[in-house]
């Protein structure tokens, strides 16, 4: 591990629980390659127009008893 490794990991474990937390979304996040959240992207895109059709009552909906009772119709 380098030096400069060592000096952050140090300063890292110096910070309040909620700042470590901050500090690993921030690093996980820049692991991220632009293919994955252009991904991402599109997803929440859809999910936002889901969102709006259903609140436009425009989507079919289903029970939650008769999605679980297909299933296991579909299980067995």
């Amino acid at each position: 591990m380098s030096t400069t490794l060592k000096e952050l990991e140090h300063q890292a474990r110096a910070l309040s629980p909620d700042e470590r937390a901050r500090l690993a979304d921030v690093l996980l996040e820049s692991l991220r390659d632009a293919p994955f959240a252009e991904i991402e992207a599109a997803w929440n895109l859809e999910i936002e127009k889901r969102v709006a059709a259903y609140d436009r009552g425009e989507l079919e909906t289903f029970s939650a008893e008769s999605v679980f009772a297909e299933a296991r119709r579909l299980a067995r």
